[in-house]
């Protein structure tokens, strides 16, 4: 685990205004920056980036975060991977990945210059290779989606790169899985007589190839990958998502295919939404990193056998990443279909109906496990609960996980807590109960949470209260967001808002802290005003809660001495503080 101090440190090193120009043009706005904003078509900017807050947020569609969000949301990396792509921008080693971390600067960036200057010259050898363009032709592609996926040919010799390259005998060749060499020495070109596909990451920099045999009789396998290197994980990267990534956002959903030819020819015919795996099966990393950019997946493989073995295994790697409001489907293409094929000859139109018509996760889930044995027999329902056991402990506890146990215990003939025993799945536990609390006799002035929340958001240094102004925080049930966020701020020692900002994601109180600072992100308070803000929302709360106290003296029947003792404070204070003289004013008897 990174520790908290170094994404605090590096966040405060980061300009997010630097980290979003990376791939948005943004415009000076005031105190702000502004710009269409990344995550949905519009044509009016409504995307607000902040320098003196350092985080962003889109008044259109509610997309907000740091430099670490924008870099997990925009170009999908996970959490540790947006960290050290913004620790290496400022010169900063992550303490959990420093071995990684190392090894990608002895390796990594030479690694990349050589990948894209062997695109280059793949993409240079397409012009001339008549019989490569007339194969793309063939499978109905045009110019310019060859282009946008930068689509190249590998020629049929067995040193071909050494014309892009001064030294064919660098190290740099065969570490980044373009050459190899045989124990006696000799080199050769690892892809000869191929279409290209450049495989390239979230950041747009080329990091492999996969190659596409043109003849079906040709030697080799059908599609040959690059070798893992030190820039390129197959179990986390995904073909095509680097170009989809706005279509993928726009439709909310992403399907995943088998073959780059898949992905190519659904982009040419409109379903601009779609990426493939790598030569391998689906990953819980790479679902987690779809899941960030859409709230829908649809696995479309073919129906065959092995398509459905597929099917299963992405179903299986899934399920750890599932959360509620997240949707994950799967598709089956007739016999002798591929995405490919099929929305050559039937269109953009029939294929996003049978995408509309896939089935729905659950049901996949069911059907499969019930298809295994006879569910009419006691030997079968026993068989269901066995093989969904490994599956549904697996699953985080959300309200989806007890939806399936549900379904599992209803095709089982068991109680919902029967399945949940024998699948060693703790049961549902009830709402916990909110501690009692000292509840004022009326309600709080309107906004009281609110303002004390966005003032202590944008300037958390104010979070610092003495133990009389911070129990005032209890008195309230809607002050609970407010009582936790000082106490963070406390426990943590924050200092900025983007460290507060990210500190928090996870906590159940996150939105109302995002809601807040996005509020306060154009007419964001001085330091002076927010500090007055604060004492004037503090003082009202006071006075509510010093009301409440005297109304219940005053009604009480009768007060013993510390009783009396306590109305003539409580009295003093609520004069005090609302500048009124208190002379003449008896205690209840």
């Amino acid at each position: 685990m990174i520790p908290e101090s170094f994404i605090q440190e590096l966040l405060h090193r980061v300009d997010v205004v630097d980290v979003v120009e990376r791939f948005v043009k943004l415009k000076k706005a005031g105190s702000n920056y502004a710009a269409c904003c990344p995550f949905h078509s519009e044509k009016t900017p409504s995307f607000t980036v902040s320098p003196a807050k350092q985080f962003y947020h889109c008044f259109g569609c509610g997309a907000h975060g740091t430099a670490i969000g924008f870099l997990m949301e925009y170009a999908g990396l996970g959490f540790v991977e947006a960290v050290k792509d913004l620790a290496q921008g400022v010169g900063m080693q992550v303490p959990e990945v420093q071995a990684d971390a190392v090894h990608a600067k002895s390796g990594g960036e030479d690694l990349h210059t050589v990948l894209l200057t062997a695109a280059r010259y793949y993409r240079a050898q397409l012009k001339d290779a008549p019989q490569a363009i007339a194969y793309l032709k063939q499978r109905g592609l045009s110019g310019d989606i060859a282009k946008k996926f930068g689509i190249g040919y590998a020629p049929s010799v067995w040193q071909g790169l050494a014309a892009a390259f001064d030294d064919y005998n660098a190290k740099t060749l065969v570490a980044a899985g373009l050459v190899k060499q045989t124990d006696e020495g000799k080199r050769y070109d690892v892809f000869r007589d191929r279409i290209i596909f450049p495989i390239v990451d979230a950041r747009g920099n080329v990091i492999g190839f996969g190659g596409r045999v043109m003849e079906k009789d040709a030697s080799g396998p059908k599609y040959l990958n690059s070798p893992e290197t030190a820039v390129f994980e197959k179990g986390r990267e995904l073909y095509g998502l680097y170009q989809a990534r706005r279509a993928i956002r726009e439709a909310d959903r992403v399907i995943v295919v088998e073959g780059y030819m898949d992905v190519v020819a659904l982009a040419q015919h409109g379903v601009e939404y779609a990426v493939a795996t790598l030569g391998t099966a689906t990953t819980p990393a790479h679902v987690q990193k779809l899941l960030r950019q859409a709230d829908e997946i649809v696995f479309c493989f073919d129906g065959d056998n092995a398509g459905r073995r597929a099917a299963w295994r992405a179903l299986e790697n899934s399920l750890t990443q599932l959360q509620d409001g997240k949707r994950v489907g799967f598709l089956f293409l007739p016999q002798g279909e591929d995405p490919d094929t099929y929305v050559r000859q039937h269109g953009k139109e029939s294929f996003e109906k049978l995408l509309a018509a896939a089935l729905p996760l659950s049901r996949y889930f069911l059907e499969e496990l019930q298809s295994r044995g006879d569910a009419s027999t006691a030997e079968g329902r026993a068989a269901l609960v066995n093989d969904a056991k490994p599956l549904l402990k697996q699953m985080p506890p959300t309200t989806f996980r007890v939806q399936l146990v549900k379904e599992v215990a209803q095709a089982a003939r068991l109680t919902t807590s029967e399945v949940e025993e024998l699948c060693d799945i703790p049961p549902t536990v009830a709402k916990k109960t909110a501690p009692t609390r000292a509840v004022p006799a009326r309600p709080l002035p309107p906004g009281i949470a609110q303002r004390l929340m966005r003032v202590l958001v944008h300037q958390p240094a104010l979070a610092v209260l003495t133990p009389e102004r911070r129990a005032l925080l209890d008195s309230d049930e809607s002050l609970l967001p407010v009582a936790a966020l000082v106490d963070h701020i406390a426990a943590h020692d924050i200092s900025s808002t983007a460290a507060l900002f990210e500190s928090t994601k996870d906590s159940p109180y996150g939105p109302q802290y995002e809601a807040a600072a996005a509020e306060g992100l154009v007419d964001a308070l001085p330091e002076e005003i927010a500090q007055a803000e604060l004492d004037l929302q503090l003082r009202l709360l006071e006075t509510q809660c010093v009301e409440a106290e005297y109304e219940r003296l005053v009604g009480a029947s009768q007060l013993d001495e510390a009783g009396r003792e306590q109305f003539l404070r409580i009295q003093k204070r609520l004069a005090e503080l609302k500048g009124v003289p208190t002379v003449g004013v008896d205690s209840p008897r």
